[in-house]
């Protein structure tokens, strides 16, 4: 079943972001999103996470999902250590026990085992945003909105953070929305790649990567075939 947008209408500080603009989502799958800075990439999350009212247009299917995010900034709780910013978001309604075991079960899908009684000002970088993307597996949601999470990171951290969400999806394959410039990680990570143009926004490419996304390597021939398509559409 499809997530969709219809005939979308944005306009922001006068400017007209999205016009007639449709785009659907795949349940199960993970879409990247890539576009031009400053062309509305953010705005679209926003509009599907519900944090920003469009002018016009039709969203089917999003009503009765519930999404979570994970940003390029962790926005971790300070004053929370990892474990306790996970039960964070955990369901309330559950028994004690069992909801310091998922949290516990979280922890150590992202390898923070020995610091679950840190807070995240002693984490790296790196950490800290391992634990923002247990939080968003932790929290109930349909629907996990990336915005950018693995911008300015080293090519080492961001392989390592990108093998981390694959294992933990391949596991628990919700519907992903990942907008990134970065080409790589939207090969590395996308069941299908959409590249948008500048405002008004429209949609240039569109592709699928068919490769399960636990066993992908950037250096194999189609790969590179489909990093040059997407390339040109970018016009880079």
């Amino acid at each position: 079943m499809n997530l969709e947008i219809k005939n979308l209408y944005k306009k922001y500080d006068g400017n007209t972001i999205f016009k007639d603009f449709s785009i659907g989502f795949p349940e199960g799958t993970i879409t990247c999103i890539l576009g031009p800075s400053g062309c509305g990439k953010t705005t679209l999350l926003n509009i599907i996470g519900n944090m920003l009212k469009p002018d016009r247009g039709t969203l089917t299917g999003f009503d009765s999902k519930a999404a979570s995010y994970i940003f390029q900034d962790p926005r971790l709780l300070p004053w929370k250590t990892v474990e306790d910013n996970i039960l964070f978001v955990i369901n309330k309604e559950l028994p004690e026990e069992e909801r310091r075991r998922k949290a516990d079960q979280f922890i150590r899908l992202v390898d923070l085992e020995e610091f679950a009684k840190y807070y995240p000002s002693k984490l790296s970088g790196g950490m800290r945003q391992r634990v923002s993307i247990a939080r968003a597996f932790a929290f109930p949601s349909d629907i996990i909105l990336m915005d950018e999470p693995l911008n300015g990171l080293d090519i080492k951290l961001k392989l390592n953070l990108i093998r981390i969400f694959s294992l933990i999806w391949q596991a628990d394959k919700r519907t992903v929305i990942f907008v990134t410039h970065d080409v790589d990680e939207a090969l590395l990570l996308g069941n299908q790649i959409v590249v948008l143009s500048q405002a008004p926004v429209q949609i240039i490419k569109h592709e699928k990567v068919e490769a399960p996304v636990t066993n992908r390597s950037l250096d194999a021939d189609n790969f590179k075939d489909l990093k040059k398509r997407l390339m040109d559409a970018l016009g880079n």
